[in-house]
């Protein structure tokens, strides 16, 4: 088992810096930063009452840009493998996404990890970039990175979405530090390419333990279809956490409103099996579909007033250090074999803040401990 914390990028960098020292410390074997040009929270409802962030931050919008984070962090990581989960080939053509990984590559101790993803309306839409024929774009895009990682140029490519034409990539990585590439996506489309092209797979929504299992299948089963091993192909998977000393003050931490704010995240199916429909439709699919600077403060008001802590409980785990420990347990015993974890509870307070940091160290050290592994190959 490995494990690895995440970062959403956001405000100064400084607060990313202290979270991958804590991750170097702490023995995380990565750190993944989010990409995004607008956040995941509504800055019309973005104040204390939503979180206590907004004191020292007036706007939850101050996204970092990814590869030069990465860069900055490149000489502070030490055998921590740095990752961006997940960016898209619309804002960045294939050979820019190659071009950065294979530069990142030379500044790092371990091979650094590309997280590839169809995109998300916030970070395209209002930019005048189109969101269309998500999964056959990402496929192209990945036939384009395996050929510039793994292939010594020219190259010429003529596909849909993306043409080469005596194109030059001579950048090459170290040895032994060729870039990763880890596709993003639970839809059967992605979980296949995951397998077909993928050093990993990184669903980026908590599952339950058997919905897990049937799409790590699904990737595996690609992989072999492929001709490709399946057990070179890394298991992991986004983990929000909303963690307290007791599952009831968990529970009671889960009730802020940005924590809230999460389960709209998800998808009116998720909702549906809760019993609830989603404020923003029967249609909606999820965050890839969420356009959070578009909601006013009402209606985040309405939608945050029909979230359930069940809704919660589905996407983060939720309770006592050894609950969250357990869950990860019943995850592993599904597959997963590195859990990104993600601080959810630290935008609840200062207190909270605290005390979910010591708690990433002690699940660092429990996930990676012999006891833990012996537990889920029993």
């Amino acid at each position: 088992m490995e494990v690895g914390l995440a970062w959403d990028a956001v405000g100064p960098i400084d607060g990313g810096r202290g979270l991958l020292e804590l991750a170097r410390t702490a023995g995380f074997d990565t750190f993944l930063v989010f990409d995004h040009l607008i956040n995941v929270f509504p800055r019309q409802a973005w104040d204390a009452g939503f979180s206590y962030l907004a004191t020292g931050l007036p706007t939850p919008d101050q996204s970092l840009e990814y590869a030069t984070v990465l860069g900055d962090f490149a000489s502070r990581a030490g055998s921590v493998r740095l990752a961006v989960g997940v960016t898209d080939p619309r804002r960045r053509h294939p050979a820019v996404l190659a071009q950065a990984a294979l530069t990142l590559a030379q500044l790092t101790e371990r091979p650094p990890v590309l997280g590839i993803g169809a995109g998300a309306l916030e970070n395209l839409q209002p930019y005048g970039i189109g969101h269309d024929h998500p999964a056959g774009r990402v496929e192209e895009a990945l036939r384009l990175l395996r050929m510039l990682f793994d292939t010594k140029g020219p190259y010429d490519f003529e596909g849909r979405f993306f043409t080469l034409d005596h194109a030059i990539m001579d950048l090459r990585a170290p040895d032994g530090g060729v870039p990763e590439i880890w596709v993003g996506g639970g839809g059967p489309r992605m979980t296949a390419l995951a397998g077909r092209y993928g050093d990993g797979w990184l669903p980026p929504e908590l599952m339950p333990p058997a919905e897990y299992a049937r799409k790590w299948a699904v990737v595996r089963e690609s992989a072999v279809a492929a001709g490709r091993d399946p057990d070179r192909i890394v298991a992991a998977g986004g983990v929000p956490i909303v963690v307290a000393e007791t599952d009831a003050d968990a529970r009671e931490l889960a009730r802020t409103k940005a924590i809230r704010f999460v389960a709209l995240h998800a998808g009116a199916a998720k909702w549906h099996e809760c019993g609830v429909s989603h404020p923003f439709g029967d249609d909606y699919q999820g965050l890839s579909q969420l356009l959070p600077h578009r909601l006013t403060r009402e209606e985040v008001e309405h939608a945050l007033s029909r979230v359930t802590d069940e809704l919660v409980a589905e996407v983060a785990i939720v309770g006592s250090r050894q609950t969250v420990l357990d869950r990860l347990g019943e995850l592993a015993d599904a597959g997963l074999r590195l859990p990104v974890l993600i601080p959810v509870s630290a935008l609840a307070s200062p207190q909270a803040a605290e005390y979910t940091v010591d708690s990433l160290a002690w699940l660092a050290a429990e996930v990676r401990s012999a006891d833990f592994a012996r537990q889920v190959t029993a």
